[in-house]
């Protein structure tokens, strides 16, 4: 934002041309009466046994479940390894992989690798496939050998990493080693991982996925490549490091550069074809001749133009399962699919949001109401100027011109909004506007959802 912005803007009266006529924080989607029949309704249905308690149990299903939607729902879980003939349009990158790390079952050093690729492109999926096969064959032929999988946007700092493998072996090795939670720093925990391996492996793969998440992910990579040829242990330990960021390497300073010594792989987005036969394999997940035709094929090629991501495919047609199995419905239809991609979204939204501050959530909010089809593009100050009525909508105190510019662009880099800077034309200065580069409702609904005080102005729910 430009001083010309800061003092112009305020006094811009265009913006009350472009304000939509539905800008009324009292108007809602759900009648305040319907709201409050529904909950009298759901109190008045008392559960004469807790078991077949009618909030989570319909009619008919007292004795087992009698969805007529699905036969497996766990086949659609996220965090659920399909086996071996469900992995789709890997095989390149399994057999290159394991190339890399086969030396462990000959009691050598495997090499150390990263993958890098979008979200969704089988990253993890193939990691940790070809590091389990491994150490099959590994204990097959009597090389002792272990892998530990980390997730590391949940433990993000050197210590957690540590922790999380010195527990992962010692229950897998049955040591009965009390690791504790608390109170150790990476060193110990490291002492603790390296007795382990000595006492019963002889080698150890370790998959951190999502290396970059990591804070001092140059202090791990350095202590683990270097365990054996710093005398912390004879196992061999190899390295499978997973980053969507592409240029995670380079930013390695020299001293991990060398050690590590990576073979890198770059995993492609999927393409339609691939992603419609994951999902077929996933298929038995619903009951028979549930599925109504073109919804495999219409999820795969939305998520294959949108993204490229497995995942998400997945994550789509289980929610379409679960919107016609939660309506009663008797199959899924392709128009559960675009019901399924809005929520999802929904979702992802959410979760974005999910860490920022409450009055961001109020500007975001006020953004959303402010667009509609004919006005997507807004100058600061007349988002400011809805946004303090926003917030007098819900009882808050409004932050400062400057500190609601810049929610705005931490907004624009978090990939919700956009800003551009506009010549204002003679006499008229630089400044910025402001717009959604995600559908309008579904950021509406997301933090609607995410906030309190913006859902209770909603009677609870923002419906699209």
């Amino acid at each position: 934002m430009t001083d010309n912005e800061g003092s112009e803007g305020r006094g811009d009266e265009s913006m009350t041309d472009q304000q939509p006529d539905d800008f009324d924080s009292t108007k809602v989607d759900i009648s305040a009466s319907e709201n409050t029949s529904t909950t009298e309704e759901v109190q008045q249905q008392e559960p004469t046994d807790p078991a077949n308690d009618p909030l989570f149990v319909r009619e008919g299903d007292e004795h087992g479940s009698s969805t007529k939607i699905w036969a497996d729902r766990d086949l659609l879980s996220i965090g659920t390894v399909p086996g071996p003939d469900r992995i789709v349009g890997r095989d390149e990158e399994i057999r290159s992989v394991a190339g890399e790390i086969r030396h462990l079952v000959h009691e050598s050093q495997p090499n150390h690798v990263v993958i890098y690729g979008e979200t969704g492109t089988g990253k993890s999926l193939v990691s940790r496939h070809v590091s389990d096969r491994l150490i099959d064959t590994a204990t097959a032929r009597n090389v002792p050998a272990a892998n530990v999988y980390v997730e590391c946007k949940k433990n993000n700092t050197e210590t957690r990493v540590a922790r999380t493998i010195a527990r992962a072996l010692s229950e897998a090795s049955g040591s009965g080693i009390e690791i504790p939670r608390i109170g150790l720093g990476s060193a110990e925990y490291y002492d603790y991982a390296y007795d382990i391996i000595d006492e019963y492996y002889d080698g150890l793969i370790v998959i951190l996925d999502e290396i970059d998440m990591v804070d001092n992910a140059e202090g791990l990579l350095h202590e683990l490549s270097r365990a054996r040829e710093a005398g912390h242990t004879d196992a061999y330990i190899g390295i499978i490091a997973i980053s969507n960021d592409i240029d995670f390497g380079q930013k390695l300073n020299a001293r991990v550069q060398s050690s590590m010594r990576t073979t890198d792989f770059v995993f492609e987005p999927y393409q339609s074809d691939q992603i419609e036969q994951i999902l077929e394999y996933r298929r038995d997940a619903f009951q028979e001749d549930v599925l109504q035709d073109g919804v495999i094929t219409e999820t795969a090629d939305r998520s294959a133009d949108e993204h490229g991501d497995a995942r998400k495919a997945v994550d789509v047609l289980r929610i379409a399962g679960d919107i016609a199995d939660d309506t009663d419905a008797d199959v899924v239809r392709t128009d559960h699919v675009d019901k399924a991609v809005k929520r999802a979204e929904v979702n992802r939204v959410k979760e974005t949001i999910e860490s920022t501050s409450p009055q961001s959530k109020l500007v975001l909010y006020t953004l959303g109401r402010l667009t509609d089809s004919n006005n997507r593009r807004f100058r600061t100050s007349g988002i400011y100027a809805q946004y303090e009525t926003t917030c007098g909508d819900v009882g808050a105190d409004p932050l400062s011109y400057d500190r609601v510019s810049q929610i705005l662009s931490t907004l624009s880099l978090m990939g919700i909004s956009e800003s551009h800077q506009v010549g204002g034309g003679h006499k008229q200065g630089v400044y910025l506007e402001h717009q959604l580069i995600k559908d309008k409702d579904v950021v509406m609904k997301a933090v609607v959802e995410s906030d309190e005080r913006l859902s209770e102005l909603h009677n609870g729910s923002y419906e699209i």
